[in-house]
């Protein structure tokens, strides 16, 4: 659990519109936290520009992985002139000019081969791009050690984010109704006159709810009457986002323009396993999904980034109902949802 520290006269003063938003002891309990964040793609710089921004207390930036001609299509945290160079290390210095009080670091390692002791030096795991199996590893261990979870990715046109914050409790401002004067003798406003602010009061409560692990929410058996009664709900990318995650299985890499034609073969291909897999029609998904499923769109990148770090935010600060646990955007509908997928 995130433990509050003081706010200093400096910090109080940038974070003053933040303060005044959702309070004190939430900012004291930012201003605490220290937020790994894994995958320095479009959608990773996204989240680290918008939590760094909040007024954290440090922010590890994770990936092995080497910066390409795609990244400046939206990856603005790297200079055009890195390619070839390590994409952590290159995000650090612009990461750390939009929040000098935060302390930014970079660490070259693959996240696969970290240690489970690792991830408990953080309060907040994020993880982008990467494997359904890899993900799914550390959500057990943040799981275990009461870390809150977060993982996400973008395909293309397609994006989604999970959550998995254990047993989480929240502040929540509600209306109620103001109480009637009893004063029998208080001459009463005629109906048109009187204010609408004045009917309701907005008080604070506490609320708690619980997240469902990874593992349980992608292997949801759907042939169940229970499962049947959900899938008419159910967005139609979550079953494409299993589908992308089972070619970064299959292939150890992500669908790329220089093997568009490969690649889109093995899509619809995979397409067929995950929903037969997922005991679902094979109809469920039209077979042109595939052609959308190319490189970062930075749009989509700061739809999805901006969502995944607004709950990165209300996860720590306790203020809010979180999104529980999935978030999905299709672009080529121009939807996003958020559902409960998994117990």
């Amino acid at each position: 659990m995130v433990e509050q520290v003081s706010i200093t006269e400096d910090e109080a003063a940038l974070y003053d519109r933040q303060i005044r938003l959702w309070g004190l002891d939430a900012q004291r309990r930012l201003r605490a936290a220290r937020v790994l964040l894994v995958g320095l793609r479009g959608l990773g710089a996204e989240i680290a520009k918008n939590i760094v921004l909040s007024g954290i207390k440090s922010l590890a930036l994770l990936d092995h992985t080497m910066v390409t001609e795609e990244d400046a299509c939206s990856q603005f945290l790297i200079p055009r002139a890195d390619i070839g160079k390590n994409r952590a290390e290159c995000s650090q210095a612009r990461t750390q000019l939009l929040n000098p009080m935060v302390e930014v670091t970079a660490d070259s390692d693959n996240v696969e081969d970290k240690p489970d002791d690792f991830f408990t030096q953080f309060d907040v795991v994020c993880v982008t791009c990467c494997k359904a199996s890899t993900q799914v590893r550390i959500n057990n261990v943040c799981s275990a050690n009461k870390i809150k979870f977060f993982s996400g990715d973008v395909f293309g046109y397609y994006g989604y984010m999970f959550t998995d914050l254990g047993e989480h409790e929240y502040a929540e401002e509600i209306p109620k109704p103001k109480e009637k004067s009893q004063d029998k003798e208080a001459v009463e406003e005629p109906p048109a006159k009187k204010s609408k602010t004045d009917e309701v009061e907005t008080v604070t409560v506490k609320k708690n709810v619980t997240f469902a692990r990874l593992k349980s929410a992608l292997e949801v058996d759907w042939s169940t009457q229970e499962s049947q009664r959900k899938l008419k709900r159910t967005p139609q990318t979550y079953f494409i986002v299993q589908t992308l995650l089972r070619f970064l299985d299959s292939q150890g890499r992500r669908p790329s323009i220089k093997s568009q034609d490969e690649d889109l073969k093995s899509l619809t291909l995979l397409k067929q396993q995950t929903l037969d897999h997922l005991k679902v029609k094979s109809d469920l998904i039209d077979d042109s999904f595939a052609s959308h499923c190319f490189a970062e769109l930075s749009p989509v990148c700061a739809i999805v980034g901006g969502v995944l770090g607004q709950e990165i935010i209300k996860a720590v600060s306790q203020r809010d109902q979180p999104h529980n646990n999935f978030f999905f955007y299709n672009g080529v509908e121009g939807s996003g949802l958020v559902d409960k997928i998994g117990q």
